[in-house]
């Protein structure tokens, strides 16, 4: 039986470093559609056991950047939902001293 090697799109094969270099300058879109693809390939399955874990461990790599993205946009979500807060308390505050005159 013939094992399929992965195809340079999705086994990360441009070496360790550059690799995780490559990865860090993805943006969440890109980490995400690549993340199917690896993921598409692992389930069709054919690779010998050393490509599939060279391809699960990119998975792995895509899948923590697509979190640090996810968790940057809650950080600034909740910054901005906070910058809301605090207006509207600051103007409830300025409403309640004008009831006190």
């Amino acid at each position: 039986m013939a094992t399929r090697k992965p195809d340079a799109a999705t086994d990360g094969s441009s070496g360790g470093s550059d690799a995780e270099e490559s990865i860090e300058s993805l943006g969440y879109e890109q980490a995400r559609d690549e993340l199917i693809g690896v993921v598409r390939t692992l389930e069709q399955g054919g690779l010998d056991l050393d490509a599939s874990l060279t391809l699960w461990e990119r998975g792995e790599a895509l899948a923590r950047r697509c979190e640090e993205h996810l968790e940057g946009a809650r950080e600034r979500i909740e910054t901005a939902l906070g910058d809301v807060d605090a207006d509207d308390a600051d103007g409830d505050l300025a409403d309640d001293d004008d009831l006190d005159d």
